[in-house]
């Protein structure tokens, strides 16, 4: 058996510069690649957090679509990691992402995470590292 590694996770976007903005300003994710497709009518962008060897997200614009995806009933959520969970909420808050209350799932009360929602509707949970 092979040593399998993430690479990436796909998500097909709308609107590829606001979904950009939109990564990079709310959590500091950076263009790593980029591969426009002309003739099979569709752009790729892998974004990163920094970490070389780390999984991406892969921003999926194909030409000509119109109308919003219908993410269905099966997908759940993107998470990411964030040092400091109260600065990153007020962040958040400041700048109009609509973050939802930090809650937790253990007995101490102290918040563990939050959500986020990207402009296709993606749902972003920010989990305390």
């Amino acid at each position: 058996m092979g040593n399998y590694k993430m690479a990436h996770t796909m998500i097909r976007v709308l609107d590829l510069e606001r979904s950009l903005v939109f990564y990079k300003e709310a959590l500091g994710f950076e263009e790593v690649k980029r591969r426009d497709e002309p003739t099979y009518e569709f752009t790729l962008v892998f974004l990163g957090d920094g970490n070389p060897n780390g999984h991406q997200l892969e921003l999926t614009y194909n030409y000509g679509q119109e109308v919003p995806y219908d993410l269905g009933t099966a997908y759940g959520h993107l998470a990411v990691l964030v040092d400091d969970l109260e600065a990153s909420w007020a962040d958040h808050e400041a700048k109009g992402y609509q973050p939802t209350q930090p809650k937790g799932l253990s007995g101490d009360g102290k918040p563990r995470y939050y959500f986020i929602t990207d402009p296709d509707g993606y749902k972003i949970e920010i989990i305390r590292n």
